[in-house]
């Protein structure tokens, strides 16, 4: 009996051991590397575009851009000639709807692998289309890295925006659209590492009435100036600003401060320690 069993475990043993021999672990096997996709589009910068060359932005003022926006995940962000992809994948990644318009198809492929390798299939979205011709107007932050006269020839566009979108442009401005916000990112950024930020500023240019006289604004940009009328004097606004839909400025040692609603605006106006509403609607 103890001879019969000590017989079948040395099979059983032996049978292992064969096992073993012919069969190499998963975890010992060397790793292949994955095969090379045929002809797979890898850019080069100062690659020649439809208007501009590729100059990819780096990672850092990536972020400083989209710091500078405020970008939130109730944002709509839309990049115009968004290149590899990197400033709508970083988008995504915080949550938002974030969509890039490029010219280029191969660049357009190129972002949809690299938003697939970065687990954002789905979440950022590339179009292939001309950005002067494209549909844009539900964004609420849009980012650039265009040359200046592109920036403004897109300029009409984008103040014919909702007041509040914010844009946001690596090194290249608006030319007389001066930036509400300048930064500029250190470290890990050599080149075009300056960022700019507008916000798209309400229209308040013309006269409104208010119940203790007219206002008439003269708008350039987010500046104002322009005059209050009461009664028998005439009197300069100073100080005049818009940061979207708020609107700020002094008259004769009165500080105003409200928000504009189409053709209304109404807030609230402080003389000293004094504070009481107001309101005015659109002239003819």
């Amino acid at each position: 009996m103890f001879a019969s069993s000590g017989f079948r475990k040395s099979c059983v043993v032996a049978a292992i051991a064969t096992l073993a021999a012919s069969v190499t672990p998963a975890w010992a096997q060397p790793t292949k590397a994955p095969a090379p996709v045929a002809n797979e589009f890898t850019p080069e910068v100062g690659q020649q575009g439809k208007d501009v060359v590729w100059v990819p932005t780096a990672q850092t003022l990536v972020n400083k851009m989209l710091d500078m926006a405020k970008l939130t995940p109730q944002d709509i962000l839309y990049d115009l000639g968004s290149g590899d992809g990197r400033t709508v994948i970083t988008a995504a990644k915080r949550g938002t709807r974030a969509f890039g318009i490029e010219y280029n198809p191969d660049m357009v492929e190129l972002s949809k692998r690299n938003a697939t390798k970065e687990g954002m299939d789905g979440k950022a979205t590339f179009e292939q289309a001309d950005i002067f011709q494209a549909d844009f107007s539900k964004a609420t932050v849009i980012t650039l890295f265009l040359l200046p006269e592109l920036n403004v020839k897109l300029r009409p566009t984008i103040l014919d925006m909702k007041p509040g979108t914010r844009v946001v442009a690596n090194s290249f401005d608006m030319r007389d659209w001066k930036p509400d916000q300048t930064a500029r990112v250190e470290g890990k950024c050599e080149t075009w590492c300056t960022a700019y930020l507008w916000i798209v500023p309400a229209k308040v240019a013309g006269m409104w009435k208010l119940a203790h006289g007219e206002l008439t604004l003269t708008q350039q940009y987010q500046t104002l100036t322009g005059e209050l009328r009461m009664r028998d004097k005439t009197l300069a606004i100073s100080s005049g600003k818009l940061d979207g839909e708020n609107i700020s400025f002094s008259v004769g040692g009165v500080q105003y401060s409200g928000r504009v609603r189409g053709d209304a605006m109404d807030g609230t106006m402080a003389a000293g320690a004094t504070r009481s509403p107001w309101s005015a609607a659109r002239g003819n």
